[in-house]
């Protein structure tokens, strides 16, 4: 798609769980290319759904490297075939889904820097890797694995201090330890281990890309204060893994420049350069230009808070990763689980399965629901761990229902107050220049969105972000390798819309019923936690 007429360009690429995307961006940051290759539907001989291989255990996901490899000639052909002009592209980076790791057996360096340009990448890469099915994120078959890691270090908090998070399941360094007890010959053929992120920039490179400091943040293994390898983490997880991994590197690093493969291939200009890849989610939030102070809200199935953090202080429920755009700084992600689908029970429950009755009730109650606060999980939640319908009243007790109206504005103004806690317990502070972002289905209700913006005395914006990951990494390769803030760079791309404002009175009311709420929701996991008599 898109008309060619010759203009110099940036390429972003997203090597997601379901798919490989490209987006071009033009120096007015106009994204005025697209395409992507779907693994299930474009690579059905894989076998694969959603892009992944769900083994027998339901606890091990694994997706094939050479599929990945494939897609990406795919997609490189679709775009010659469309008379796409690489001989304008500037610069590339992508993003990677978070916490995969691909592993390159000895001898694979050598294969990567004599590529012949006559042959597509799946057919001369197909013997590289010591592991052809590679653990992703959605694998969760490492639970000895976490507890071993966190023992090494003196717990869970301490693992957390150290590196971003305690010890989780899908997070790269435990899924190393399970491949070397379980597969010692593999791991001692292994010469690199890349993230997808590395791994996609490896391609590009033909020679190992170095991890960056933001996506390496997802491994349970970087000290994210000091930016290097924990010693201690290592040596819990493999032996000769520092080796393995290579010096990490900040995420706006030029890596190098592309392969002389596609110069001669597809046209790229030699000088091409390659900006450091990182993980989907720190791509996204360069995609959606979040500054310092800022948070995104994305509002989905599960609700999802990306903050950019100056000090964090680590806990044990979320996660810390260096910033994608400014080394000096932080971003945290927290994930709640109970999103939409309990949005849309309550509205099935209270509003006759109706959202404009679900906004009059929201407009009709007022700020601080006179005091009444519930707690909605009908799935075990995991910021924190409780599970079941909460409700008390503004004598803080358990009452059993709430009226309609009382009920839904209960819900959003818990759930949007749950997000404010435990955002400040990573050491999240609002500041006078903060906007909140806010993406996913609900953010085209304004009347949520006025609550949200009630609760943290701020404005929110509403963005699109169909492509956020691709388009930040486009952004992010404008910005590899200049003594610019990243900010400066993208201030030509389109402004969110201010979509609410808080009301005057609000920081009041909420000031109030936070501490209030925080205490209540202590009471909650305290009780859920042990077996009621």
């Amino acid at each position: 798609m898109g008309e060619h007429v010759t203009r110099s360009c940036c390429l972003g690429w997203d090597f997601s769980t379901q798919q490989v995307k490209v987006v071009a961006i033009d120096a007015e940051l106009n994204v005025f290319y697209e395409d992507s290759v779907h693994f299930d539907r474009d690579l059905p001989e894989f076998g694969t759904q959603g892009g992944v291989h769900v083994h027998k255990d339901r606890l091990t996901v694994t997706s094939p490297v050479l599929m990945w490899i494939q897609a990406l000639d795919i997609i490189l052909e679709k775009m010659k075939a469309s008379g796409f002009d690489f001989s304008q592209v500037l610069a590339l980076s992508g993003a990677g889904q978070q916490h995969g790791s691909i592993y390159w057996k000895t001898g694979a360096s050598l294969t990567l820097t004599a590529l012949s340009p006559d042959l597509p990448l799946h057919q001369q890469l197909k013997t590289c890797f010591s592991i052809s099915d590679c653990p992703v994120w959605m694998d969760s078959s490492t639970t000895a694995q976490c507890r071993q890691l966190e023992a090494a270090v003196g717990g869970a908090q301490s693992l957390s201090c150290l590196t971003g998070s305690r010890a989780y399941e899908r997070f790269t360094g435990n899924q190393i330890a399970k491949i070397y007890q379980q597969n010692p010959e593999a791991y001692s053929r292994t010469e690199r281990i890349s993230l997808v992120s590395s791994f996609a920039a490896s391609l590009f490179l033909g020679s190992y890309s170095p991890i960056d400091y933001s996506d390496g943040s997802g491994m349970n293994l970087l000290q994210i204060q000091d930016k290097v390898w924990s010693q201690t983490c290592l040596g819990a997880c493999a032996p000769h893994l520092e080796e393995k991994l290579g010096a990490p590197v900040p995420s706006c690093s030029v890596v190098g420049a592309i392969s002389s493969y596609y110069v001669q291939r597809y046209g790229f200009p030699p000088g091409c350069k390659v900006v450091a890849f990182t993980g989907d989610n720190p791509a996204s939030l360069a995609g959606m230009r979040l500054e310092e102070g800022d948070i995104a809200v994305s509002l989905g199935t599960s609700d999802t808070l990306f903050l950019w953090l100056q000090e964090p202080t680590p806990a044990l429920e979320g996660h810390i990763f260096c910033n994608p755009v400014d080394p000096q700084h932080y971003m945290a992600l927290l994930c709640f689980k109970n999103g939409s689908l309990m949005r849309e029970k309550i509205r099935n429950e209270c509003a006759s399965c109706s959202w404009s009755e679900f906004s009059k009730a929201l407009q009709s109650t007022e700020m601080g629901n006179g005091g009444n606060l519930g707690f909605y999980f009908d799935v075990m939640e995991i910021t924190p761990e409780i599970i079941g319908r909460h409700r008390f009243n503004a004598e803080n007790y358990e009452v059993t229902a709430f009226p309609r109206d009382v009920e839904i504005r209960a819900l959003i103004e818990g759930q949007f107050m749950a997000k404010r806690i435990h955002a400040e317990g990573l050491g999240y502070r609002v500041m006078p220049k903060t906007k909140i972002l806010a993406t996913g289905g609900a953010s085209h209700n304004r009347d949520i969105l006025q609550v949200l913006a009630d609760v943290f005395g701020t404005p929110v914006y509403v963005i699109d972000t169909a492509n956020s990951a691709c388009v930040g990494s486009a952004y992010r390769a404008f910005h590899g390798g200049k003594d610019v803030p990243f900010s400066e760079v993208v201030k030509l791309a389109p402004n969110p819309r201010l979509a609410a404002t808080p009301s005057p009175v609000a920081s009041q009311v909420y000031e109030a019923l936070l501490p209030r709420y925080a205490k209540l929701e202590q009471r909650v996991l305290f009780r859920t936690q042990r077996p009621l008599e």
